[in-house]
């Protein structure tokens, strides 16, 4: 923001969701973040990329403004990927969890949008969400319901038991555990929230995909991922070993994105 007035590679949405662009030229990515990412976490997916990348912020979440009551459904969280995505003239997307399902999403409801898209971390996809995630979301939610009365402790335990032990966090911990604070209606809405009625409408989708997953997480399982991939044609699936890649593989994270989108 320069004098309160937003920068040609800004732009804010009518649900409040807000978009920031990095780098210059072609091709334009779209980076969409997971459920209460910061906004480091919301770049990791877009570093390195060739051309111009584009964060896209949902509403609720870093700078952006709270969203209205009825946002937390995939539905309108694909409207506004469309809407950033025609306003910067994105011909690629990247998807992170929350992210991934808003661009699949998206993607039931223009198949031919994206050239290319990569797909991090699914939760779900049509019908419920498998047991495991189920009851991590729920959890999440209890945690964020109780920050009042316990100061936050058991979500900054259920934060921390997102990664691997021992992991050093440093800032971290403090910054996603205040993002979660905002999102208790999201943490709520979300839980029987399918991305599409029917996987069927994934058949008619002509982008390029990739599919990224890691194990041993159990609010991104991996059967979540199998399915997705296994809707479009053609996707290609990677499995890191790892319950939390986008922080433990960053670099080859990085290597299988700047291939697959170059």
């Amino acid at each position: 923001m320069i004098g309160g007035e937003l920068r040609a590679d800004e732009g804010v949405l009518p649900s409040g969701a807000r978009w920031r662009g990095y780098g210059r030229g072609a091709p334009v990515t779209l980076v969409t973040h997971g459920l209460g990412a910061t906004p480091g976490e919301a770049r990791v997916p877009a570093s390195g990329l060739p051309g111009t990348r584009v964060v896209l912020t949902f509403a609720g979440h870093g700078d952006a403004a709270d969203p209205p009551a009825d946002y937390w459904d995939y539905g309108v969280l694909a409207a506004d990927v469309l809407a950033a995505a025609d306003a910067v003239g994105a011909t690629r997307a990247v998807g992170v969890s929350l992210g991934t399902g808003a661009l699949t999403r998206a993607a039931a409801a223009d198949p031919g949008r994206f050239e290319r898209l990569a797909l991090l971390l699914p939760a779900v996809l049509d019908g419920g969400r498998e047991v495991s995630s189920a009851w991590a979301l729920e959890r999440l939610a209890e945690a964020v319901a109780a920050a009042g009365a316990d100061g936050g402790a058991a979500l900054r335990e259920r934060v921390a038991a997102e990664f691997p032990p021992g992991a050093q966090l440093g800032d971290h911990l403090a910054a996603r555990t205040s993002a979660l604070l905002r999102l208790g209606p999201a943490l709520r809405a979300l839980g029987d929230r399918a991305v599409v009625d029917d996987a069927a409408a994934l058949r008619a989708v002509r982008s390029d995909v990739l599919v990224l997953t890691g194990t041993d997480d159990p609010l991104h399982p991996v059967a979540a991922a199998r399915a997705t991939a296994a809707a479009i044609p053609g996707s290609r699936l990677e499995v890191l070993p790892s319950v939390a890649p986008l922080f433990t593989h960053r670099r080859e994270l990085r290597r299988l994105l700047a291939e697959f989108l170059e």
